[in-house]
């Protein structure tokens, strides 16, 4: 997508999950969230292992089948067909939960609605009638796992930002997201402030801000977020 005005043009979602995965570590265990965390698989660099769980009792979770070669027994969280790596294995879900609420995930990767200036994390509902909510494993995942990171659109459909001062929307966990994967920046709450790390090419500090509802600080080293 390409700001015509303003001459940015904003990461598209595979992009996103590309940039996300590059930052997990060889050896992590990670799992990924519905949506766009879930492309993050499909992107980790040659030579490195990364063990993908998910909560519906799956350790060992590999990208997406090609077409014709879904195996409608295994499909990830949110019931889309998946592949398991060599080694991978299905659980029960109540020991898929105890690797979530022992403490065994390194890196939980989640979508949200809002995130807060403080690292309160806001994923479970839009208060949409229309659509019911669902809490699923995020509670667990947002308090469970050592760190967790978010990747989500900067703003709404409607332009409007949801990287907000206070969440309106009801909070999954308080104080929990350590680093948000937007479609223009990369941002690291640290100590209550939001950080930016990297940001599109044509995108100033000033644009940046003008679609974030929390004051933002630029990190010395802050470079380009590139494809």
């Amino acid at each position: 997508m390409t700001d015509t005005e303003s001459g940015y043009t904003a990461l598209t979602r595979h992009q996103m999950a590309a940039r996300a995965a590059q930052d997990l570590r060889d050896g992590d265990y990670v799992n990924l969230g519905i949506g766009i965390p879930i492309l993050a698989a499909r992107y980790i660099p040659a030579g490195r292992e990364v063990i993908f769980h998910s909560e519906n009792g799956v350790l060992g979770m590999g990208p997406a089948p090609r077409p014709g070669e879904e195996d409608k027994d295994l499909v990830d969280a949110g019931k889309s067909p998946a592949t398991l790596v060599t080694g991978g294995a299905y659980m029960h879900h109540a020991d898929s939960f105890t690797i979530i609420r022992g403490g065994h995930l390194d890196v939980s990767l989640m979508g949200a609605f809002e995130v807060s200036a403080t690292g309160d994390l806001a994923n479970w509902t839009t208060e949409d009638p229309s659509f019911p909510p669902g809490v699923g494993g995020a509670m667990d995942l947002a308090a469970g796992a050592k760190q967790v990171r978010v990747l989500m659109e900067h703003t709404s459909k409607k332009g409007e930002p949801r990287i907000l001062v206070r969440c309106r929307l009801p909070l999954t966990a308080q104080g929990v997201v350590r680093r948000i994967y937007t479609n223009l920046a990369v941002i690291d709450v640290v100590a209550g402030e939001l950080v930016v790390q990297e940001i599109v090419p044509g995108l100033d500090h000033a644009g940046l801000q003008h679609l974030t509802d929390a004051p933002l600080r630029f990190a010395p080293g802050c470079c380009e977020l590139r494809p």
